[in-house]
């Protein structure tokens, strides 16, 4: 397939499509309809002709306090209210949808999707391993300055004995000549 003919969508017009709800990344029916250039409805159908393929943990309808909360969020507007509340895919629900939607544009989309989901997914690891790394050292640190109290207290310590202490009468023969 050459480069020209290839379907693209920015990877941030994307990214921006991807909410995090009931703790997993998901996309919205309308918002991959939209990318896949379908109407929502079309897209809802074909779902629902196989809805054995989309188990709860690839798919699931939002409730009516998750929409309201998602619509604040994303500042949508409320003209022609929704009828049926919208559905989330997560990563898996985006992947299957190739199989349902069959058209080319559907698939080259859900190939880019997936790379996305795929790349969030390595920056949170890679984030998290950058995290640990940054409390290693700020333990490092913690320790090193602690070590830095002790030896400025022990040096204090000397100085004060030093200041303190009397000195010592030398016991044994005087030579003559000296004091």
């Amino acid at each position: 397939m050459n480069k020209e003919n290839k379907i693209s969508v920015p990877d941030e017009i994307v990214m921006n499509k991807i909410y995090f709800i009931r703790n997993q990344k998901v996309m919205l029916d309308r918002d991959l309809a939209a990318l896949y250039g379908v109407e929502t409805k079309v897209l809802k159908q074909a779902v629902k002709r196989n809805i054995e393929r989309f188990p709860e943990d690839f798919m699931f309808e939002l409730n009516k306090s998750e929409f309201d909360n998602l619509r604040s969020q994303i500042v949508t507007s409320n003209s022609g209210g929704e009828r049926y509340m919208p559905f989330c895919f997560t990563e898996q629900g985006v992947a299957m949808l190739s199989s349902v939607l069959n058209s080319k544009k559907a698939i080259e989309v859900n190939i880019q999707i997936i790379r996305i989901f795929t790349k969030i997914r390595q920056m949170l690891v890679d984030n998290t391993e950058l995290r640990l790394e940054i409390e290693k050292i700020k333990k490092k640190l913690d320790n090193q300055g602690k070590n830095m109290e002790l030896v400025f207290q022990y040096l204090d310590e000397l100085l004060e004995k030093k200041n303190t202490t009397k000195p010592i009468k030398q016991i044994g023969y005087k030579l003559p000549g000296r004091k």
